[in-house]
């Protein structure tokens, strides 16, 4: 559904140069990019700000035109083919609006359906699905301005879908939005994914969205990819280790070590100790550990993407 082969994306910018003078400078915001997504896959593409991500999918989208390389997109070149590929897609950023704020929002999903040109049948089916699946019925009537955030996000989902398109652009759609928000697009989006019937492309900062909704993981930084693969090959990769938090009948002996464990934290007066398991299994520390202290309680916690995706962004 998208590919990319060396995709490259160069702004010219003015730097100061003295007091008085300015020098050009060319900035590689995207550099070398090469990505294929397959029909139906959920992928996360994050990065740190400036990273190229919004860059790149204003390259998918025909909003921009790429500087050196080739990118297609439902078999597309997304800028001489902008108008058929529009058909084909939908995008959401989280910051932009393709709602018309002072019409209620039942009549800006009619005007979509003509700009569109959806049977009447085909947009009611759809409208329909979101409507249930995302609770639109209380505030149909409303005019989008006076919309909350998360309601509006709801909309702007359900106006990107209505078109039935074969790829689904998400720049930060959860950006703002409160918990229960954030949830019930989450529980969409799951839903969505779960049919296979769109390719699903979504840029965050709230990796939350990432380990709900995606299987395969592209970071990219300074413009170039940096690693593409699974969540878990990320953890793998970067050394990032699960914890064995246990509370203790009493603190642990001054000289206490448990093979294959790191001690990486004391509290409670010593009562609760966390462990970084290193070159051990949980099993085989929750063994050691009960063997040598009287324990109260145990719990194992997974690894933090977000530690792990910060160790990605400072290694050499």
């Amino acid at each position: 559904m998208i590919k990319m082969q060396d995709l490259q994306k160069h702004f010219t910018v003015r730097v100061k140069a003295g007091r008085l003078r300015r020098k050009k400078r060319t900035v590689a915001a995207v550099d070398g990019v090469n990505l294929t997504i397959e029909r139906g896959e959920m992928v996360g593409y994050i990065g740190p700000n400036g990273a190229g991500k919004s860059t790149t999918l204003k390259m998918l989208t025909g909003v921009l035109t790429p500087s050196a390389g080739e990118v297609s997109v439902c078999g597309l070149a997304p800028v001489p083919q902008r108008t058929k590929l529009a058909l084909r897609i939908g995008v959401v950023f989280g910051q932009r609006s393709q709602l018309w704020w002072d019409l209620p929002l039942h009549e800006s999903f009619e005007l979509l359906r003509h700009i569109y040109r959806v049977p009447a049948a085909e947009h009611a089916a759809r409208l329909r699905r979101c409507r249930s699946l995302l609770d639109l019925d209380e505030f149909l009537d409303t005019p989008v301005r006076q919309l909350s955030l998360g309601q509006r996000m709801r909309g702007e989902l359900t106006a990107a879908l209505l078109h039935g398109p074969e790829v689904l652009f998400l720049d930060e759609p959860t950006i703002g939005l409160d918990v229960v928000s954030k949830q019930a697009v989450r529980a969409f989006l799951a839903e969505l994914g779960a049919t296979g019937d769109v390719t699903l492309v979504l840029t965050t900062h709230d990796l939350a969205d990432i380990e709900r909704l995606c299987e395969r993981l592209v970071v990219i930084d300074h413009g170039r990819v940096v690693h593409d693969g699974s969540i878990e090959a990320l953890h793998a990769r970067y050394g990032s280790r699960r914890s064995l938090v246990a509370d203790l009948e009493q603190p642990l002996p001054a000289d206490f070590a448990l093979p294959g464990t790191v001690l990486t934290a004391v509290t409670a007066n010593g009562h609760r100790v966390t462990f970084s398991l290193e070159s051990t299994t949980a099993a085989a520390a929750v063994a050691g550990l009960v063997a040598a202290v009287p324990v109260r309680d145990l719990s194992l916690l997974e690894p933090d993407i977000e530690d792990v995706v910060a160790r990605l962004y400072t290694s050499p």
